[in-house]
C-alpha cells in the first residue's frame, strides 16, 4: 500500500479530445475500447476513462468525446505514446473522426475541470475552481467515510488516510470532476468569457 499514493500523486495525466463521425459513434466507442485495453498490460497504467460531452449541445460541441487516462511516471507515459500497439489503435480510430486530435498532460486541480469541448480557452477564475472542487470532494469523502472508512477501523491512521485520499483522487479525476465539468460547464466557462 506504501507505493501506491506516491503513483497515484506523481501520475501524468492525459486528455484527448476527438470529434467523431456522425454515424460512428458505437465503431469509435468499440475503437477507443481496444485502445484502453492495449495500454492497460503497458507499465504503470493507471486506468483511463471515455467521457462524451451532452449529444444535445451545441455544434461547438456536438459529437466531441474526451478520453482522460494516466500513467504513473512520464517515463512510462512516453513508452505507450511511443508504442506500436498505440500507433494501431490510433489508425484503426481515425477513420471516425474528424478534424485534428487534440492532446494534452493534464495537472492540477484546476484541470479537472476542463472545457468539455476542448477548446481553447483561459482556465476559469481559481474561486471557481474552489468551490467546483468543494462540491465534488465533499460528497465524495462522506461517500467514502460511509462506505470505505468502516472497512479500515483496524487499521493505523496513516494507512486509513493514504487510502481514502487516493481513492478521492482517483473518484474526482476520472468520475466525479467530468460529470461536474459538464453540469456546471455555465458557471465555470460563462458565454461572456467565450464559451457558449
Amino acid at each position: 500500500m506504501a507505493t501506491t499514493l506516491p503513483q497515484a500523486a506523481s501520475a501524468v495525466t492525459v486528455l484527448v479530445s476527438r470529434r467523431v463521425k456522425p454515424g460512428h459513434e458505437a465503431a469509435f466507442e468499440q475503437a477507443s475500447e481496444a485502445m484502453t485495453a492495449a495500454a492497460r498490460p503497458f507499465p504503470g497504467y493507471l486506468g483511463g476513462q471515455l467521457v462524451r460531452s451532452d449529444p444535445e449541445g451545441d455544434d461547438e460541441e456536438s459529437n466531441i468525446y474526451h478520453t482522460v487516462f494516466a500513467f504513473d511516471t512520464p517515463e512510462h507515459l512516453q513508452t505507450w505514446q511511443t508504442s506500436p500497439e498505440r500507433t494501431a489503435r490510433l489508425a484503426a480510430i481515425a477513420p471516425h473522426t474528424l478534424g485534428s486530435t487534440k492532446l494534452r498532460e493534464v495537472s492540477g486541480l484546476g484541470h479537472w475541470f476542463t472545457p468539455p469541448a476542448g477548446i481553447a480557452l483561459q482556465p476559469p477564475p481559481r474561486w471557481k475552481v474552489a468551490v467546483v472542487t468543494w462540491l465534488g470532494i465533499c460528497p465524495t469523502v462522506y461517500l467514502l467515510f460511509l462506505t470505505v472508512a468502516p472497512l479500515l477501523t483496524g487499521w493505523p491512521l496513516l494507512p486509513r488516510v493514504m487510502v481514502i485520499t487516493m481513492l478521492v483522487v482517483l473518484l474526482m479525476t476520472w468520475v466525479v470532476a467530468p460529470r461536474l465539468t459538464i453540469w456546471l460547464k455555465p458557471f465555470l466557462y460563462p458565454p461572456t468569457r467565450g464559451y457558449t
